[in-house]
């Protein structure tokens, strides 16, 4: 299944550029940057100095897939990455598609 804004929750993240929109903590917010890894709670966004650790919970993240851009709230995210791979997502589950 090709990696689509429709079912992003469901793929690997890691490798793909990233944008931290939203987050409870304000001085997270405009951190971009390729996904580098990833745990259960905490997307590791890689930067040309540093890596960032983003609570998934707690933010909200634009990811670029070519030239689409997807806003996908992190507690999407949350869980495994093996298992959130599997994991069922709700019809509507409130992606947002960018210009």
């Amino acid at each position: 299944m090709p990696r689509e804004p429709e079912n992003l929750p469901r793929h690997e993240l890691i490798g793909l550029k990233t944008e931290v929109v939203e987050s409870s903590d304000p001085e997270k917010e405009g951190i971009e940057g390729k996904v580098v890894d990833e745990t259960e709670g905490i997307l590791i966004i890689g930067r040309k100095d540093s890596r960032a650790k983003i609570p998934k919970e707690e933010s909200v993240f634009r990811f670029y897939l070519g030239d689409k851009k997807v806003k996908v709230n992190g507690k999407l995210l949350e869980g495994k990455p093996e298992e959130r791979i599997s994991k069922r997502l709700p019809p509507k589950w409130g992606y947002v598609k960018e210009r």
